[in-house]
């Protein structure tokens, strides 16, 4: 027994030998031949904007040249799967040449369902010789699931309406003061004019010399008392003086209706003004005004002629 397994030990090793003798000889390219291997990614498990890469193999034998418009390009846009980029690397094996590529693609599609993907087959042409040769690389089925599920739960965050985002807080303090700062400038600017042009002109009005004469007299009645119409008298002799700006006799009653042209259809009445207040400050007897009532008058019309009324 022992002989017979020292005569099959031999007959076994040269058969070991002579089956891995084969195989290497399997693994060798061909003359003109071309062999494919593809290692491929798992076909799910994606959502959009994932990237999924497969790298094809191939040995080619001396003579066979990649024909470089057979390999896919990178750069169409619009498809669910789209290819990104083509990573390539090229070694000189023994017998022939080995080609290496590394296809990339992104995932553009977001389904509602699970969807089934294809990543393009394509067909890799050699020149040379003793022929042309083909190599096909099939399509693989890539799986997309979606993002969130259909029926997501009403949990806040997760319902189809969220909740509205805080707006960002900016700083307005420096505005604010800029805006007071309008607004007081603003203010200024309308007390200014309000002061032309409403203010003043009103001012002017009021204190007009024979308005403020007219404002004294309007109240009195022939019964009031001497003094008080003599007073009313004098306030009449200032607003004459003011409005001539130097004190006005009987004899420039001429030069005052020149200088004051407004008063020219009063000159008859000026000159029975100054008769009337002759005789009531300096007549030899001790006399009121003859008509008091004329004198309202008078002053009402001034003040009149004053405003440009008349």
């Amino acid at each position: 027994m022992t002989n017979r397994m020292m005569a099959s030990t031999p007959r076994k090793l040269c058969g070991a030998l002579l089956g891995f003798a084969a195989s290497a000889a399997c693994a060798a390219v061909l003359p003109g031949q071309v062999d494919v291997s593809v290692s491929e990614p798992r076909a799910f498990g994606y959502q959009l904007g994932d990237r999924v890469s497969r790298t094809v193999t191939v040995d080619a034998a001396d003579g066979l040249v990649l024909d470089e418009s057979s390999v896919p390009q990178p750069g169409a846009r619009g498809n669910a799967l789209e290819l990104r980029s083509v990573a390539r690397r090229s070694s000189a094996e023994s017998g022939g040449r080995r080609h290496e590529l590394t296809l990339t693609y992104q995932v553009f599609l977001s389904s509602p369902q699970p969807r089934t993907l294809e990543m393009p087959g394509f067909t890799l042409r050699f020149k040379g010789e003793p022929r042309t040769q083909e190599a096909r690389v099939e399509a693989w089925p890539v799986t997309v699931s979606p993002l969130v599920p259909v029926e997501v739960s009403p949990r806040r965050g997760l319902g189809e309406l969220q909740p509205d985002a805080a707006p960002p807080l900016i700083d307005m303090r420096f505005a604010r003061w800029r805006l007071i700062g309008y607004g007081l400038v603003a203010m200024v600017l309308l007390g200014y004019l309000a002061h032309v042009y409403i203010g003043l002109p009103w001012w002017a009005r009021a204190h007009r010399p024979f308005t403020q004469a007219w404002r004294s007299m309007r109240g009195l009645t022939p019964a009031s008392p001497e003094p008080q119409w003599r007073e009313a008298i004098q306030r009449l002799h200032g607003a004459l003086n003011r409005t001539m700006g130097e004190v006005v006799f009987e004899e420039g009653i001429d030069r005052f209706v020149r200088a004051q042209p407004r008063f020219a259809h009063l000159r008859e009445d000026l000159a029975s003004f100054f008769r009337q207040s002759r005789l009531e400050f300096f007549g030899s007897e001790r006399q009121p005004a003859t008509d008091r009532s004329w004198l309202v008058e008078f002053c009402r019309r001034c003040r009149d002629a004053e405003r440009g009324a008349a």
